[in-house]
């Protein structure tokens, strides 16, 4: 297993993105279209928040991405990204080696991290990443 390798290797580099005065229900829509689970929230190149599916589910009956709308695109209308955004996420660069990653994961309790160099969105990187890491570093 390779000790010191940099999150630059598993994360994704195209990263979609929403901006703080999108509606909620392109939020959805991209999550939705795009089968993802976080949106980094943006202000021109700045990161200033995060939405994941969870956050939209709390919100609503959870029906939204099992195509039951109705009810639910009544409070995607009331609400505005930046009432439903965890505000300034913590975020992590790309040089980051993996394991301290994890562990930020298993400490936080986060699913997913905007990857920032130099004040730019460079990716982002989710447990998934890691896991899916991990299980290549067995089978090798």
């Amino acid at each position: 297993m390779k000790k010191r390798e940099p999150i630059s290797h598993i994360m994704t580099k195209t990263v979609v993105t929403a901006n703080e005065n999108d509606n909620l229900k392109n939020v959805v829509e991209l999550l939705r279209k795009n089968t993802i689970r976080h949106i980094p929230i943006v202000r021109g190149k700045d990161v200033i928040g995060i939405i994941s599916r969870t956050d939209i589910n709390r919100l609503t009956f959870g029906a939204l991405f099992e195509g039951q709308e109705g009810a639910d695109e009544a409070i995607l209308d009331m609400l505005t990204i930046s009432q439903v955004m965890t505000s300034k996420p913590k975020t992590v660069s790309s040089d980051t080696i993996i394991r301290d990653l994890a562990e930020i994961f298993v400490k936080e309790d986060f699913h997913a991290l905007p990857v920032v160099d130099n004040g730019q969105l460079k990716g982002i990187v989710t447990t998934t990443d890691v896991v899916k890491y991990f299980l290549e570093q067995y089978a090798n």
